[in-house]
């Protein structure tokens, strides 16, 4: 009897294999033959489930993301205003929980801005559309709740822009000291804008 493997359960298995590999090393440095003894399979079968290697990384982002995502809304649970929400919401770019995650963040984006592939732009689409329309969320709970006005939902777009631009800012100057602060700093300013005066 043929033994029946579960493609995206092996997918996932493959990739996760691999995770620290890739915390260590940048995309480009890494070879195929690597990356499979790594796993533990050959090379065949690396390409049975991936067009490249940038399609590992995008499967080992996609399942933590999961994860951070599933921490994320307990988090926010947790807050009872919507300041307090974006700035949860926010400190995925400097919390010590989402560090391994951000160095594959950090790669994924030197990929996208080095080699804007379609899979990578519709990946990073993707990504950035789910992301908007949480934070988006956020907002209209808070206009709902009377907190901030209706003009504030415009401001959506801004704030996750800010955040990026902040994280590759502090990765790839000297201008940023603490990025925590400068990202409160940013929310604390929108506030006094998006907030109903009483």
């Amino acid at each position: 009897m043929a033994i029946i493997v579960d493609k995206e359960q092996k997918k996932r298995d493959i990739a996760l294999a691999c995770k620290d590999l890739f915390f260590q090393n940048s995309v480009k440095d890494l070879s195929i033959s690597t990356i499979a003894a790594t796993a533990g399979v050959g090379k065949g079968t690396i390409y049975n489930y991936f067009n490249n290697k940038e399609e590992i990384l995008f499967e080992i982002v996609n399942v933590l993301l999961r994860d951070h995502d599933i921490v994320k809304r307990e988090k926010l649970s947790r807050e009872s205003t919507t300041k307090g929400k974006i700035k949860v919401f926010s400190d995925f770019f400097y919390n010590e929980e989402d560090l391994e995650l951000r160095e594959l963040y950090k790669d994924f984006v030197a990929i996208s801005l080095s080699s804007p592939s379609k899979e990578i732009k519709d990946f990073q689409t993707n990504h950035a559309t789910y992301y908007h329309s949480w934070m988006k969320g956020i907002v209209q709970e808070g206009i709902e709740k009377n907190e901030i006005t209706p003009e504030s939902i415009n401001l959506v777009q801004t704030i996750c822009a800010a955040n990026e631009g902040l994280f590759i800012a502090s990765v790839s100057t000297n201008r940023i000291e603490n990025l925590e602060r400068e990202i409160n700093l940013h929310i604390d300013a929108m506030f006094n804008f998006m907030e109903r005066k009483k």
